[in-house]
């Protein structure tokens, strides 16, 4: 059983929607360098989110605030914690 290919007649896309218009201005390669790089996502929890107010500078600085605390050896921890 061979599946049966859509033809252009076959399509559902409403006729506002032309794409035609759409990929005119495109720019082949435009993010691959971006793509290629690699990116790193972190979905934070709505009450982490607020703390933040959408401030990427805030939470890198926090993040690396705990870093630096965790090469801080135990007794200095607790010393600071008091």
């Amino acid at each position: 059983m061979k599946k049966k290919r859509k033809s252009e007649m076959d399509d559902e896309l409403r006729p506002e929607y032309d794409l035609h218009g759409l990929l005119k201005g495109g720019v082949r390669g435009k993010y691959a360098e971006r793509y290629r790089a690699g990116t790193n996502l972190v979905l934070l929890a709505p009450d982490v989110a607020k703390a933040f107010a959408n401030n990427a500078k805030a939470v890198n600085e926090a993040l690396r605030l705990v870093i630096q605390l965790t090469k801080v050896p135990v007794g200095k921890r607790q010393q600071l914690a008091k």
